[in-house]
């Protein structure tokens, strides 16, 4: 954010922020390296979202209230926490912060135990079967050995388990490769404190070349990466002393020592050796894709360059977004027809075999009826006769489990006809409205009284039609209102005579609600 606001109020773009990322309690050093001011005095500043703070000429009472330690272009955070969290700047007193003068750090402490900082500490180390191999703690966690009255103690080395470990192998072997973490102490003013850093083992069982220079990476190799993400390039080399070690740059300047992990190299092993030297981005910026990135080994006998380019991970193509983008609105139309051209068969399928109830088929609402079936009065001949009535009523009850009630079968006789429909349809899950002819009991009338009772309460309607009482239904007039009303309240299916179609029999029980008892599943009664 800080850089950003400079580029935005001055233009200037400031070199790139260096992301170091620390665990709660470690000792942490953010150092200023040297640029072509040549000046020991390096203000250092500290800003967050609430505040800023200047470490400039401060005494060594307020270094120690802040738990800091300035020395030269030195800033040492002896114990690091969510307070030290920030942007921190430093650069020649009286110097613009632009890029050739200014540097940024932006530090995140990560809690215990937490497993982003562990990765991001994490460096790598090659070594070859059967050699000798001695790891390192990385350059970038040893603070300035020249702090006044600090002191550095002997490291400790432990397995990622906790395992107790060395850190040097007379003659590595396969199993030895894994991570491996080194603690540093450091005594100062009477307190002892510890940094961390992991270190990734990693042996490989292959053979040396053999004439000395750079056998990886290839000159000219282009490394895929994604931005934000952390990257590693390891060069090796066959070097014949330790001091021809192969080292990276950058635009013509040495790669920071924080940036880059050497293999540790001693005098008195027998050479020639294979070397590595890793690269590491821990964070990959925009700006690294436009730099060349160059490893260099040099010896009395030869000088051998490799330049490597980091590029971005190529995107799914625009044609192939358009391919899969069609693909998709095909399939989701594909869906939607055949659910709307099969929906009945599905929800039945469902409910049958799967015992999936729909929202508004709860047996759960103390009802003591599926449906109540309704008779009523058709103007011409065109409604269900009394045999008519009788498949419907068995049918439903004896091959698909549902409890029908009947006017003329479960209303007690001398009640009031209004206040007893009344009563079945409270009782009912829903209302089956059957045209007959004559008129039966309860008759057509009690409709026009109930009508108003029956769209209150949200009745589930089925309205059971025939290709006559259709026709009436379109003719204005003809018929009733309260029919008309509830018509439109409702679900129509139509009775074609019998026996009744197997479609028929689909769309009743799709409208009606999912029966309270389990369907027999039987074949339909031949007698209908």
């Amino acid at each position: 954010m800080i850089p950003l606001l400079l580029v935005l109020l001055t233009g200037i773009c400031p070199v790139t922020t260096n992301e170091i990322y620390a665990n709660a309690g470690d000792l942490v050093m953010l150092n200023c390296r040297e640029s072509k001011h040549n000046s020991t005095e390096m203000p250092w500043k500290m800003e967050t979202d609430q505040k800023m703070q200047l470490y400039g000429n401060m005494s060594a009472f307020e270094q120690q209230q802040l738990g800091l330690v300035l020395y030269q272009r030195s800033l040492v955070i002896l114990r690091a926490s969510a307070n030290h969290q920030g942007n921190y700047s430093c650069g020649p007193r009286g110097y613009h912060p632009n890029t050739s003068s200014q540097i940024w750090f932006r530090l995140t402490v990560c809690p215990k135990q937490s497993t982003v900082c562990t990765s991001r500490n994490k460096y790598r180390t090659i070594c070859h079967a059967k050699q000798a191999c001695k790891l390192s703690c990385p350059e970038g966690s040893i603070p300035n050995v020249g702090i006044p009255g600090m002191k550095s103690m002997e490291d400790v080395w432990h397995k990622e388990n906790g395992e107790p470990s060395d850190n040097y192998f007379p003659s590595v072997g396969l199993e030895k490769s894994g991570v491996y973490i080194c603690k540093r102490s450091f005594s100062y003013s009477g307190e002892i404190y510890q940094t961390s850093s992991s270190v990734e083992l990693d042996v490989k069982a292959v053979e040396h070349p053999t004439k000395l220079g750079i056998y990886l990476p290839k000159n000219g190799q282009i490394f895929e990466v994604e931005l934000g993400t952390k990257k590693e390039i390891v060069c090796k080399a066959l070097v014949n002393s330790c001091q021809n070690s192969p080292y990276w740059t950058s635009e013509g300047e040495f790669v920071d020592d924080s940036d880059v992990h050497t293999d540790p190299c001693n005098g008195s092993e027998k050479m020639p050796k294979c070397m590595s030297t890793t690269l590491i981005f821990r964070e990959v910026s925009p700006g690294n894709l436009s730099k060349t990135f160059t490893c260099v080994f040099s010896s009395d006998k030869l000088t051998s360059r490799v330049n490597i380019t980091l590029v971005k991970k190529a995107q799914p193509s625009k044609v192939m977004l358009a391919v899969c983008s069609v693909c998709v609105v095909v399939l989701m139309a594909a869906i939607v027809v055949v659910y709307v051209k099969f929906k009945i068969d599905v929800t039945l399928f469902l409910r049958d075999k799967v015992g999936f109830k729909d929202c508004q088929s709860s047996t759960s609402d103390e009802k003591s009826y599926d449906a109540f079936l309704m008779c009523y009065k058709s103007v011409t001949d065109g409604g269900l006769s009394e045999e008519d009535r009788k498949c419907l009523a068995s049918t439903l009850e004896d091959e698909f489990g549902y409890s029908i009630c009947l006017y003329d079968r479960d209303v007690l006789p001398g009640q009031a006809i209004a206040e007893a429909v009344l009563d079945c349809i409270e009782q009912s899950r829903a209302v089956v409205l059957v045209p007959s002819f004559p008129d039966p009991e309860p008759g057509s009338a009690v409709l026009s009284a109930i009508h108003t009772s029956l769209v209150e309460r949200k009745t589930r309607l089925i309205f059971i039609n025939t290709e006559q009482t259709e026709t009436e239904a379109s003719r204005s007039g003809s018929f009733p209102e309260a029919l008309q009303l509830l018509s439109k309240a409702g679900n129509s299916v139509t009775w074609k005579g019998r026996p009744p179609s197997t479609s028929f029999w689909k769309q009743l029980r799709y409208h009606l609600p999912a029966p309270q008892q389990t369907p027999k599943m039987q074949l339909l009664s031949q007698e209908c």
